[in-house]
């Protein structure tokens, strides 16, 4: 997901994405460790969006939700 996407989110909608996302990481630990993933570059993605995700919940929780300020 892109951030604006994720910017649009309420926070309860960002703590079900955390979820799936850490879901979908461990899956594909998983699956890696077993050799059974052909597309590694995965991981870093979901990383990468998992860390958006506790950024953008960050900013909403102390206020300084910057979707007005890129809009």
């Amino acid at each position: 997901m892109n951030p604006k996407e994720l910017r649009d989110l309420t926070i309860e909608e960002l703590k079900e994405k955390h979820r799936e996302y850490k879901k979908e990481l461990y899956n594909l630990r998983f699956q890696h460790a077993i050799g059974q993933l052909s597309n590694t570059a995965r991981i870093a993605e979901v990383k990468r969006t998992i860390a958006r995700i506790l950024t953008i919940m960050r900013e909403k929780e102390t206020g300084r939700d910057r979707s007005s300020v890129l809009n």
